[in-house]
């Protein structure tokens, strides 16, 4: 048993450590199934279907865009180097769209995606965005392969909005992931094959 001091001691620490972390913690809330305003010059495009909001210095938010996959720019941190055809394309109608936006709003799902990210919709200037890059021909509808996310009537719309549209002049982005998955473990396999000889 520690001495009584000791404990005092321990005790005021933790109480000195918790009060501190209960002071940085600017973390926004995340309220979801409501549109929440979000001003846009909050706004960094990662890609055509990935955007940050920095809240604050110390609250940043990854949006994964709902409803939506656009074609891919190189990842050299997931193994490709080379953008899809018409990924550079949808990056900068993206920039595009959040640049001339006036007012955003951000429609999350209730839960994150497998990598943390908040799923989401984002309407610019009242109109969804994922239904405008589709109509521009930059993205592929995904509500058919992963569901609604709980928002139903919004990815009805998408859905709507895919059809009229018909097919897109690129490759699904979920096949050329897959597919650059398989080349860069093809390599690693020749290479660790030349390694050896």
């Amino acid at each position: 048993m520690l001495p009584n001091r000791i404990r005092q001691l321990v005790f005021l620490a933790l109480l000195l450590v918790a009060t501190h972390v209960s002071a940085d913690d600017h973390t926004e809330s995340r309220p979801s199934l409501e549109r929440i305003p979000v001003d846009p010059a909050l706004i960094d495009v990662g890609d055509g279907d990935t955007v940050t909001i920095h809240w604050s210095d110390k609250d940043t938010e990854r949006v994964r865009i709902l409803g939506i996959d656009t074609p891919e720019v190189a990842h050299p941190s997931m193994g490709w180097n080379d953008d899809q055809p018409y990924g550079p394309e949808a990056t900068a109608f993206a920039k595009g769209v959040f640049a001339m936006a006036e007012s955003v709003e951000l429609l999350r799902a209730a839960e994150p995606d497998g990598y943390g990210r908040t799923l989401g919709y984002l309407f610019v200037n009242g109109r969804n965005y994922s239904i405008l890059v589709v109509t521009a021909g930059y993205a592929v509808e995904t509500v058919s392969h992963y569901g609604d996310n709980g928002l139903p009537e919004v990815a009805d719309t998408v859905l709507a909005a895919s059809r009229e549209v018909g097919p897109v002049p690129f490759e699904a982005p979920y096949r050329f992931r897959r597919r650059m998955r398989e080349l860069n473990d093809w390599r690693e396999n020749q290479e660790g094959a030349t390694d050896s000889e």
